[in-house]
C-alpha cells in the first residue's frame, strides 16, 4: 500500500501531517461525493415539488422527458436533465428499453404524496433557508449573538410545518395521545388545551379536528406564522379552536388540563422557565405532553443518520434561536431524555415518563 504526505501548506499550519492512507482517502472522497450529490439535489427536490413534476409522474404512469414535460407545462430540455439527476439519485426509476422514468410506490409515498406518514419534500425547504441564512449563522458563531426564529427565510416556516405535519397526522390522534394516562377521556368530554411553540399550528388542528368538544389555543412568539394559522383556523371554520402571538413563559390561561409543545422546547432560551410556566398553569391533574427529536444521552449515541440531520438544523435554527432568548441556554435539537427530565425536574415536575417513541420522536407525559 502506497501512502503520501500532504504538503503542510494545504492544512494551513507548519506542523507534519501524518501519512495519508490512500484507500480510506478514496473512501472518504467518495463519500463526499455523494454527500456532494445529495447537497446539490435538494434545490432539483423544491423544484420537482414546485412544477409538479414528481405528482405527475406518481399519478399519471411512466413517461419520456417529452410526455413528462407536456404534462407539466415545462420545456422538455430542462426536464430531460432533473429527470437525469432523480435517476442517478435514486428518487425516480429509467427504463433505458423504452427510455421512460417512472416512481415505484415508496419513492411517492417519500416525494410525491405530501400526506404520506413518510413525506419528506417539507424538509428540503427547511434546508433551503439553511443556505439563505449561512451568512447570520457565520455572524453567529463569530459574535455569539442568536438568530431569533422570525428572522429567517419563509422557506423554514412552510418547510417545518411540512415536514412534520404527516408525523404528526400518523401519530398524534391514534399513538401519542392515547399513551398519555386519562388524556383522551378528558378530551373527549371537553378539555381545555394549550399548544405551545405551535408555529403554523398544524398539531394544534389535528387534534383540534378530532375532538370537537374540547377548546384549543396555539401560541406562538412569530407573529406571521399565527397570522397564517388564524387565516387557516377561518377558512377550516373549526369553532373550538383559536391562536395567539405570546411566547412560551408568557402564554395566556390558566387550569389547562393538557399543555402540549411539539419539537419547539428546545427552541426556547429558557427550557426551565418555559417548564416551570406550563407546570403554573396545569390542573392539579392536568399533563403535559413535550415532544421533542428522538436522541440519545451522549453524543455517540446521536452519530447516526438521524442524529446528523438534526444536529445539522440544530447548528443553523435551533441552537442560534435559543441563544437569541436572552439567558444563552441552549439545549440543541438532540438534548436526549436525561436533560430533558432534569429540565422537567427543577421545573416542578414529580411524575415523568416516556410514552411513547418514533424514530424520530420521543414522547414524554410530566404531571405536577
Amino acid at each position: 500500500m502506497q501512502t503520501s504526505t500532504l504538503p503542510a501548506s494545504s492544512t494551513g499550519s507548519s506542523a507534519a501531517m501524518p501519512p495519508v492512507d490512500e484507500k480510506k482517502l478514496n473512501a472518504f472522497v467518495g463519500k463526499m461525493v455523494g454527500d456532494l450529490g445529495a447537497a446539490a439535489s435538494g434545490a432539483l427536490v423544491l423544484l420537482g415539488d414546485r412544477l409538479g413534476l414528481y405528482a405527475a409522474l406518481a399519478g399519471q404512469g411512466p413517461a419520456t422527458s417529452t410526455q413528462l414535460a407536456e404534462r407539466t407545462q415545462c420545456y422538455e430540455r430542462y426536464v430531460r436533465e432533473w429527470l437525469a439527476c432523480q435517476a442517478a439519485s435514486g428518487y425516480v426509476d429509467y427504463d433505458s428499453a423504452t427510455e421512460t422514468f417512472s416512481m415505484n410506490p415508496e419513492q411517492a409515498a417519500v416525494l410525491a404524496d405530501p400526506n404520506s406518514p413518510a413525506a419528506m419534500v417539507g424538509g428540503y425547504f427547511a434546508m433551503a433557508s439553511i443556505y439563505i441564512d449561512e451568512p447570520q449563522v457565520e455572524t453567529a458563531f463569530r459574535t455569539g449573538r442568536g438568530i431569533p426564529w422570525g428572522d429567517h427565510h419563509n422557506c423554514l416556516f412552510c418547510g417545518t410545518e411540512r415536514f412534520f405535519r404527516p408525523g404528526y397526522e400518523a401519530n398524534i390522534v391514534h399513538h401519542w395521545l392515547p399513551a398519555l394516562d386519562g388524556v383522551i377521556a378528558k378530551l373527549e368530554r371537553g378539555a381545555h388545551v394549550a399548544d405551545v411553540g405551535c408555529g403554523w399550528g398544524a398539531s394544534t388542528f389535528i387534534m383540534a379536528r378530532a375532538f370537537p368538544k374540547s377548546k384549543f389555543t396555539g401560541f406562538d412568539l412569530h407573529a406571521e406564522s399565527i397570522e397564517e394559522s388564524n387565516r387557516k383556523a377561518q377558512h377550516a371554520g373549526l369553532d373550538n379552536l383559536k391562536f395567539a402571538v405570546a411566547s412560551a413563559k408568557n402564554f395566556t390561561g390558566h387550569e389547562y388540563d393538557l399543555v402540549t409543545v411539539f419539537d419547539a422546547l428546545h427552541d426556547m432560551g429558557d427550557p426551565v422557565g418555559v417548564a416551570a410556566q406550563i407546570c403554573r398553569h396545569l390542573k392539579p391533574d392536568g399533563t403535559w405532553m413535550l415532544v421533542e427529536p428522538m436522541a440519545g444521552d451522549s453524543l455517540s449515541a446521536n452519530l447516526n443518520p438521524v442524529g446528523r440531520v438534526f444536529y445539522a438544523f440544530s447548528t443553523m435554527i435551533c441552537t442560534p434561536c435559543a441563544m437569541s432568548q436572552g439567558l444563552g441556554v441552549a439545549l440543541g435539537a438532540q438534548a436526549g431524555e436525561a436533560r430533558l427530565r432534569k429540565v422537567l425536574e427543577e421545573a416542578g415536575f414529580t411524575r415523568i415518563r416516556r410514552a411513547a417513541e418514533t424514530p424520530f420522536n420521543m414522547i414524554l407525559e410530566a404531571r405536577p
